[in-house]
């Protein structure tokens, strides 16, 4: 099989959504439609005790959340599928950020009940941003929710992107008796609590078929009024406008009744993008190149926590990745080979041989990636844009056993390696100051400390506004500002200075008396290439 016949068969996504939605339960059904498992449980009854596919953390068992992004690949109808379940949970949206870096396109769920919620909207601005295209599935159709034609117009005006229905649902809630595809012109009837894959659906010429009436009786004459509004009122399906990002389709159905998922999977793999071309600090990496390049996205350590292993998932951008070959780290300019290459079904891993532009794979690492490497054939390149916010909340970390004080150490180092936080150290004292985006991070990081390095540790609340990264292109002007500012000043893991403010007011006016200093509230994790 040719290079070219690999890569367009690929397509490689994420799925996000507020928490609740349904988005793992999504995962697992899609999962069941590759084959990968063979049976999917209620996530949302269940959890706690028969945990999600994609959830492998031993707090996410407990806490019935996702805190990390899952990575699984998957065939179906000759397509390599690889998919990225990201956390729902706002306090970790950042782990959700950077995955939008690895993926080609993206499927938003969204609860028929609530509607578009806070999360949604804000991870939607990041793929508004990077022009990435977005199916929309609205779960849950057979509760009892808002009207369709209102969350339609409730995803364009919040959601800020055009919408076309490829399918429409009969009904809802109790009476809801499943959707008509508007894009190969299909019925498909719902069957409530059916954890199987669903029936090929019922074939009909047209909506005047009265086989529509034998089937949905007293609802046909509603679908066929909806239908009519909808060709009416949308634009006919482009793909084209999909794949640059301005329009999305969407999808209706119920995921945890394994409904209206085939439709959604099967339209998906029609018109979705292949993989995409890269950015870098200094050129565009097109995915056809034979030369093999990708980035680190993701670290994580103790995923198999009998092991203590840390892997660094790395995106195949261009070129054919091989077990044992010797690779070109750029930020470390040395040669790395890795003998044992895996891919994912969350946290079963396999052996891999080879990867193409568009996979995600597992190195197991040994302490060489940080978040933002590349890796290439020898081409000293750096792929761009995967951002490092400032934190929300600040806590300086304190050890509670001194006889712990180096598996403290390590592990802090390794946990915010995988970017669940940031760590900022202040001299005198080597204090330690972790800065999260939410509360439940600093739970996840005691947790893991205590369980898989042995280290019990407390966080002290610091009254501090916001982590800025400050540089000039005056370095004499810079280092007065640091020595001036000493009390304020931190260093982040990357050895970059930090400006720790107070308040939003002494930010502005330190600002204000600095203009030779420029400040960022964004950091990209990538270091320049020599």
């Amino acid at each position: 099989m040719s290079y070219a016949v690999e890569i367009e068969k690929r397509k490689t996504f994420a799925i996000i959504s507020h928490p609740d939605a349904g988005k793992t339960t999504l995962t697992e059904k899609f999962l069941l439609f590759g084959g990968a498992i063979q049976t999917a449980g209620a996530v949302k009854s269940n959890k706690i005790t028969k945990s999600a596919t994609s959830d492998f953390m031993e707090i996410e068992k407990q806490r019935g959340i996702s805190v990390a992004t899952s990575v699984m690949g998957f065939d179906y109808k000759g397509v390599k599928i690889n998919l990225l379940d990201t956390p729902g949970h706002k306090d970790f949206s950042e782990d959700t950020y950077r995955t939008l870096t690895a993926v080609d396109s993206v499927i938003v769920v969204v609860d028929c009940v609530k509607g578009v919620e806070t999360q949604t909207e804000r991870l939607m601005e990041v793929c508004r941003m990077r022009k990435t295209p977005v199916i929309v599935f609205i779960n849950k159709m057979d509760r009892e929710g808002q009207d369709p034609f209102d969350l339609l117009d409730e995803l364009e005006e919040k959601l800020k992107i055009n919408v076309r229905p490829l399918s429409w649902p009969i009904s809802i809630g109790s009476t809801f008796k499943g959707v008509y595809n508007l894009y190969n012109k299909g019925l498909y009837l719902f069957q409530a609590n059916k954890t199987g894959i669903e029936k090929d659906q019922i074939e009909i010429k047209d909506l005047s078929d009265p086989v529509l009436d034998q089937q949905i009786g007293k609802f046909s004459t509603q679908l066929r009024q909806d239908v009519e509004l909808i060709e009416g009122v949308y634009e006919p399906f482009d793909r084209e406008e999909y794949l640059s990002g301005n329009l999305a389709p969407v999808f209706f159905g119920s995921a945890i009744n394994n409904f209206g998922i085939k439709e959604l999977l099967e339209t998906f793999i029609e018109i979705a993008p292949p993989p995409a071309s890269r950015e870098t600090n200094k050129r565009t990496v097109l995915s056809s190149e034979n030369n093999f390049s990708g980035f680190v996205f993701k670290i994580h350590a103790n995923l198999d926590a009998r092991h203590r292993d840390r892997i660094a998932f790395l995106r195949v951008c261009s070129g054919r990745f091989e077990r044992n070959k010797f690779y070109h780290h750029v930020r470390l300019d040395k040669k790395l080979r890795f003998s044992s290459p895996v891919n994912f079904l969350a946290q079963d891993k396999s052996i891999v041989e080879e990867a193409y532009a568009g996979d995600v794979i597992g190195l197991y690492d040994t302490g060489n990636f940080k978040i933002g490497d590349t890796l290439t054939e020898g081409e000293n390149v750096m792929f761009k844009g995967i951002p490092s916010f400032s934190p929300e909340i600040f806590k300086e970390l304190v050890n509670m056993d001194p006889m712990k004080s180096k598996q403290l150490e390590k592990g802090i180092n390794q946990l915010t390696d995988e970017g669940v936080a940031q760590l900022f150290t202040q001299q005198p004292g080597n204090r330690k100051i972790v800065g999260t985006v939410g509360e439940l991070q600093f739970e996840v990081i005691q947790y893991r400390l205590l369980h898989e390095y042995g280290a019990s540790c407390s966080f002290h609340p610091q009254n501090l506004y916001k982590a800025c990264w400050i540089d000039s292109e005056d370095k004499k002007a810079l280092q007065d500002f640091v020595s001036l500012r000493s009390y304020n000043i931190a260093k982040d893991k990357d050895d970059r200075w930090v400006f720790l403010a107070d308040s939003q007011w002494m930010l502005s006016r330190v600002m204000e008396g600095a203009p030779k200093i420029t400040f960022s509230f964004l950091s990209e994790h990538n270091n320049d290439a020599n």
